[in-house]
């Protein structure tokens, strides 16, 4: 990769961060009381985000992107200056222009093709809401400067001071002198002077004298040195504040000064102390000469601008690739440390006291690089989240219907990996919620609800797992309807009666839709199994809960990661499996008299005064046949997402350790109640086991042989949470 690759790869994941925190900008805003005033502050993180994308983008020619940033920010400096103030119909115009630009950058990393009619409908809303600020403007471009290169090359003579004059005329309300001398760095940053003179012009009438006198002679020149200083004077109704947002993100790659000038073009005699460019500035009887401190950084041996200073953490961006191989390695460690392990305990040196210390240190030690390792690739779900809310904005513009998008949890972290396969089940839900379940706005208001329909985002750490629920508060399923289109496509029997929650459950199925034509969102019978099936290949399950008239909420549990886990090491008929301990609440060991049978093959043991239903984990396998020594077995407690407990029967607990996790899916396949499987220190290879799906998978087990009992099954099935 070229160095100018590796700067706009660089460019483009600052605008990420950019975008977000347009995003975060505009969700305050928004949400902001109207009776309290504008947030200027606000106003100006989201201004300098959409200028900071224009001027990037304006180094490395991407002008489509950069024309849009211009008019954008143009209505973002209507606001920020007061003229501007949007309303909440406003706010419709200026979401769809940062979901545009979103597109543009997009485009532009990707080299793709952009719809530039989409770019003036939008800049013509902007237009239309701002009485004139987002106005394509129409620029008088200065003849093209030369590059660098062509004025470090030296010529077959000699050189004397010239003037590339640029004056245009006019003459307005003010008038500044801004001296600015680059220096190398920012060349090799990518950036151009040309593309800062000709933005500085958009501010009024502008000259330009380019000073030639630093350059050596032939003998002595470096091709890549810079040796040129320009003076440009800039006319009209400009502020000190609009210069300095210009020149903001390169002022510490050059040498910069800005004075405002007088009627006759002198410095005032009169001049005080330079006031720092934070400050706010001086009377006009003085001299207005910005004074720019730097401060060096440890990474750059170039200085930055302290005007807005904020604390923030340095951080370095790798090459994911990289940290799946670290994350590998320390698999592996993990691996080779539980060899060691089982190693000692076999050769029988377990009370060697160095021995074990040295083991204990450096179990610990493999801890301490694993969760570092994986902490890497926690990412918070907040990016993901504020695509969604694109989603449901671009939705409900689709479906006619008036939508509120809430989130909360935004804070949480997820593996990177989760978050990336997470976007297109998302979608998938988000777009069902807005078409299938908000009722259309007339039925709003005839039940009684607020004409806006609301769709909630979540995310939060519950049980060792990532829980995410979507929710609306709309109609609910219509599980007469599910049920009946089921019936007719050969789904169930046509005399079948299943409790609600089975009804809900045909959602998954391939090709099944409750619309009734085809839409932009949906109706073409794809979508929910697609959602299940990618969920299932992140190790996660999803369930919905649906109530009439309420609204219906999708929950979707994931693992926290997808490479290592602290596990329960168990015995069940012969085989060695593992069992995630954050499943486990506790453990039982229950003497004869608290086991009590509800039917044949199902038991309940009592636990504090509560009936806990028990699932053999061998039956639910295929492992053995049912047991009646029940008393026999460890029992492990846990409980489900929709906070049911069950007892898992087991034969024996071994040990708890961190393992790694391997796939089944991609090696070999789905294993009902087997999430996935891992190595242990002996070499062997154990299945670590899905306790939720082993829950799910005892209503098929033990429901048939309760089902025979006197008619049992269905205070069972409520008993069991099924």
């Amino acid at each position: 990769m070229s160095g100018l690759d590796a700067l706009r790869q660089t460019f483009f994941l600052e605008c990420s961060e950019l975008l977000e925190a347009l995003d975060d900008g505009f969700d305050i805003l928004a949400d902001a009381d109207p009776d309290a005033g504008i947030d200027i502050e606000v106003v100006n993180a989201v201004f300098r985000s959409v200028h900071s994308i224009k001027g990037g983008a304006a180094s490395f020619s991407l002008d489509t992107l950069v024309h849009f940033a211009h008019g954008f920010e143009t209505a973002l400096d209507e606001m920020r200056a007061g003229r501007f103030v949007p309303q909440q119909s406003d706010w419709v115009v200026l979401r769809r222009a940062g979901d545009h630009l979103t597109d543009l950058v997009s485009a532009a990393r990707e080299g793709r093709e952009v719809d530039e009619g989409r770019s003036h409908d939008i800049l013509a809303e902007i237009d239309k809401i701002t009485g004139g600020a987002g106005r394509e403007l129409e620029r008088v471009m200065p003849p093209a400067m030369p590059s660098r290169e062509t004025l470090a090359t030296p010529q077959p003579h000699a050189f004397a001071p010239m003037t590339l004059d640029l004056e245009l005329g006019g003459h307005n309300d003010t008038r500044f002198e801004i001296g600015f001398r680059p220096r190398h760095a920012l060349f090799e940053n990518g950036h151009d002077p040309v593309h800062l003179f000709r933005e500085l012009e958009t501010l009024g009438d502008m000259s330009v004298s380019v000073d030639v006198s630093g350059l050596p002679s032939l003998a002595e020149l470096d091709a890549h040195a810079p040796y040129l200083a320009w003076t440009l004077t800039l006319r009209g109704t400009a502020q000190r504040a609009e210069i300095e947002d210009i020149f903001e993100f390169v002022a510490h790659l050059a040498e910069l000064s800005i004075k405002e000038l007088d009627d006759d073009g002198l410095v005032p005699a009169a001049s005080p102390a330079p006031a720092p460019a934070a400050q706010a500035p001086q009377d006009g009887s003085g001299s207005k000469e910005t004074d720019l401190h730097v401060i060096p950084t440890s990474s750059s041996p170039e200085p930055r601008i302290a005007k807005s200073v904020s604390p923030s953490k340095a951080t370095v961006r790798v090459d994911l690739d990289l940290v799946d191989d670290l994350i590998n390695v320390v698999g592996e460690l993990v691996i080779n440390q539980s060899f060691l392990s089982q190693s000692i305990s076999d050769a029988g040196l377990a009370h060697e006291t160095q021995i074990t210390a040295g083991l204990d240190e450096f179990k610990t030690l493999a801890g301490q690089i694993q969760e570092g390792v994986m902490s890497i690739r926690a990412q918070p779900v907040k990016p993901l989240f504020q695509r969604m809310a694109r989603i449901v904005r671009e939705a409900a513009a689709v479906s006619g219907k008036i939508v509120r998008f809430e989130t909360s949890g935004e804070t949480t972290e997820v593996d990177t990996t989760v978050i990336e396969r997470l976007i297109d089940p998302l979608t998938h839900i988000l777009r069902n919620a807005v078409d299938h379940g908000l009722e259309p706005t007339a039925a709003r208001l005839g039940a009684g609800k607020p004409a806006e329909g609301i769709v909630r985002l979540s995310a939060e750490h519950r049980s060792g797992r990532v829980l995410i629920e979507i929710t609306d508060d709309g109609a609910g399923i219509n599980r007469p309807k599910v049920l009946q289109i089921a019936k007719a496509k050969g789904l169930v029997p046509d005399d079948a009666q299943p409790a609600a929650s089975d009804v809900d459950r045909l959602l998954f199925l391939p090709g099944f839709s409750t619309a009734e034509q085809v839409t932009d969102l949906s109706g073409r019978g794809v979508g929910m199994d697609v959602v299940r099936s990618a969920i299932q290949k992140l190790g996660g399950r999803i369930n919905i809960q649906s109530v009439p008239g309420k609204g219906t909420t999708f929950s979707i549990s994931l693992p926290l990661t997808l490479a290592v886990l602290e596990g329960m090491i168990v015995t069940v008929a012969g085989h060695t499996m593992v069992v995630p301990i954050t499943a486990i609440i506790e453990t039982l060991k229950p003497v004869g008299v608290e086991i009590e049978s509800v039917s044949p093959g199902c038991d309940v043991v009592r636990v504090r005064e509560e009936l806990i239903p028990i699932v053999d984990v061998g039956r639910v396998l295929g492992y053995r046949s049912p047991h009646e020594k029940r008393a026999e077995h460890v029992l492990l407690l846990i409980e489900t997402e929709q906070e049911k407990r069950w007892a898992l029967a087991v034969d024996e607990i071994r040990d708890q350790r961190q393992v790694v996790i391997k796939s089944l899916e991609q090696n070999y396949g789905r294993v009902i109640g087997i999430a996935a499987a891992t190595i242990l220190g002996d070499g062997k290879i154990a299945l670590i086991v899905d306790p939720e799906d082993i829950v799910r998978s005892a209503a098929d087990t033990i429901l048939p042989g309760a089902s025979n009992a006197a008619g049992t099954a269905r205070p069972i099935h409520h008993l069991l949470g099924v």
